[in-house]
This record gives structure tokens, C-alpha cells and sequence, in this order.
């Protein structure tokens, strides 16, 4: 069984998906070459794992974001489809095939998650930066982004990952405080806030960025907090999406946000200083990531040609 600790919940079904949530039909052919290119490494997927709606999109064009550190997550977020359990013991040598997969893949950008491993004792940084040593050795044109935990109690994880920083580092608040016990229980809302404003103040040439879904039950004054929050710990880049049931023993949809609330909050996200946003009922976080990366680096050139500065809010 995938998710041992929901059996016991009753079911949720999801109410119909409007017309706005439509994948993308992918090329059955580009799909299968990716997908041969992360069986033959032997490597994990989050767009398989977590049933993204955008696998068929970003796999027809060789995009695939991996999940590192096995496939067993110790927590059993209410919202998320990864399997939960006893996780497996580290393979050494998953960072060189990772880095294979994605010089095979020609990636210019590459995504890497993993699992929360609060069974680590760093909880599974030194085998990110493992990771991201073993990609600049054998894809060095691939700018790296990395999407982590939230390194609950693993006050040593940061300083292991500034000695290999990624050009991106994202962690994702995903939902408002108020709902962390029931659809995250085992983690902590400020925890994840001080991490981003920890990475920003220790990796500063790295951009920053954090994701929210919607439609959980959270209200309108409750994303502006967080929008709020994130600006205090100078999040450069925010992204949006809908949240979509896997199963009807995971947390419910309240609600289909329609594109043009969509459209609105990343207005509001803009006005409050972030550089970069996404938003639409689709957004992943690693939906688009190349292009993304690139426009960041556009937008922060910019700025220091023009010499803008984001400070902290109330900053001088």
C-alpha cells in the first residue's frame, strides 16, 4: 500500500474538473525516449511519483525532474501521492547516474527533489551536494536547480549545501499556516520560512524560490500573508497551482480556482516585489524551469544595470 497512514480515512471524493484543467497530449514518442533514458539509469521521477499533470508536456520535450534519495518519503503529507514508509538505504552511486541521465537528456536545466529523509542525520544534504558536485563534473553547461525538504532538525544541512550551492534553490511552503497540522503534520510553517531566509543570507548569488497550491480551504487574506512572508525573507521567485486530488483518501479539493484569480494573485505577487511569478491552475514547480531560469537571470541583469534594489521589505 502507498499510503498506509490514510487507510483509515474516509473517502473524499473529488468534485469534477472544469474545462481549465486540461494537460497537454504528449508526443508518444519523445515521451518514450525519456522515459527509457530514467529506466535505463535506474532513476526515480517526481512526475511519476507524484502523478503530475505535466508529465506528458515535459516529457515530450526530454524535461524530467528526479527524485533523488529513493521513492519512500517518512512523512505522509495529506495532499501529496508519493508513497509513504520505511525508507531504503542511500545508493552511492545515484548522484553519477543522475548526472548521466541528464547529459544523455541534453538538459540545459535540470530539476532535483527527493523525498523528506528525516531518517537522515542531515537529512539528505550531503547526497544533494553530492549530487550537484557530480553534475557540474559531467554537465557543466546545466545551470541546477534543487527542490529540497525542509531539513527539520538538521541544523548542519544548510552549511553542507553552501560548499555546492545550485543556481536554484526552492523549497515549497505549499499551503497557509492555519492548514499545516492537517494537510502537512510533519512540518513546521516557520521552519520552512527560516530556511528560505537562511539560504538567501548564505547563498546570495543563488535565486530563491517557493510554491502554494490552491484550493485547499485557504482564504484569500491568508495568501497575502504568505505572499507577505515570503517577501520578508526575499523569496525571488513564487509559483502558483491548483491542487489536485490523487485519491479520494487524500485531502479534498475545496474548490477549482478559475484562471482569472490566478491572474490576480500573481498581479498582487508582482506589486509585492517578487522577481519572478507563475501562476495558473497548471503551474508545477518545476513547470517551464529552463525558461524560468533564463528570464530570472534577465530580470536580475537588469536590475543591476539599472541599479534597483530588493531589500527586505521597509528597507532602505
Amino acid at each position: 500500500m502507498r499510503h498506509p497512514e490514510k487507510a483509515h480515512r474516509a473517502d473524499f471524493p473529488s468534485p469534477p474538473k472544469p474545462r481549465w484543467i486540461r494537460a497537454i497530449a504528449p508526443d508518444p514518442t519523445r515521451l518514450n525516449e525519456t522515459r527509457e533514458i530514467v529506466r535505463r539509469h535506474g532513476l526515480h521521477t517526481v512526475c511519476e511519483e507524484a502523478s503530475c499533470p505535466n508529465i506528458g508536456e515535459c516529457w515530450a520535450q526530454r524535461h524530467a525532474t528526479f527524485l533523488i534519495m529513493g521513492e519512500i518519503c517518512t512523512r505522509g503529507c495529506a495532499f501529496c501521492n508519493v508513497a509513504t514508509g520505511r525508507a531504503a538505504r542511500l545508493d552511492p552511486t545515484e548522484p553519477a547516474k543522475v548526472a548521466r541521465a541528464v547529459a544523455d537528456l541534453a538538459l540545459e536545466h535540470v530539476v532535483i527533489t527527493s523525498v523528506d529523509r528525516d531518517d537522515l542525520a542531515d537529512g539528505g544534504a550531503r547526497h544533494f551536494a553530492a549530487t550537484i558536485r557530480a553534475l557540474r563534473q559531467m554537465a557543466p553547461r546545466t545551470s541546477i536547480e534543487i527542490l529540497t525538504p525542509d531539513f527539520l532538525r538538521k541544523p548542519q544541512a544548510l552549511d553542507i549545501l553552501a560548499e555546492a550551492p545550485p543556481d536554484v534553490f526552492n523549497h515549497n511552503l505549499e499551503t497557509v499556516p492555519r492548514l499545516y497540522p492537517s494537510v502537512r503534520p510533519g512540518a513546521r510553517y516557520y521552519q520552512s520560512l527560516r530556511l528560505l531566509d537562511n539560504v538567501k543570507r548564505m547563498l546570495p548569488s543563488a535565486f530563491t524560490k517557493s510554491g502554494l497550491m490552491v484550493g485547499l480551504g485557504e482564504s484569500r487574506e491568508e495568501v497575502l500573508q504568505v505572499m507577505d512572508d515570503l517577501r520578508v525573507a526575499e523569496v525571488d521567485f513564487l509559483t502558483f497551482g491548483q491542487y489536485l486530488q490523487p485519491t479520494p483518501k487524500h485531502w479534498p479539493v475545496h474548490r477549482f480556482v478559475p484562471p482569472d484569480e490566478f491572474d490576480g494573485l500573481a498581479g498582487i505577487a508582482r506589486a509585492k516585489g517578487f522577481l519572478l511569478v507563475a501562476a495558473s491552475p497548471l503551474t508545477r514547480s518545476s513547470h517551464h524551469a529552463a525558461a524560468d531560469f533564463r528570464q530570472l537571470q534577465a530580470l536580475r541583469a537588469r536590475q543591476i544595470q539599472t541599479g534597483a534594489v530588493t531589500g527586505r521589505p521597509g528597507e532602505e
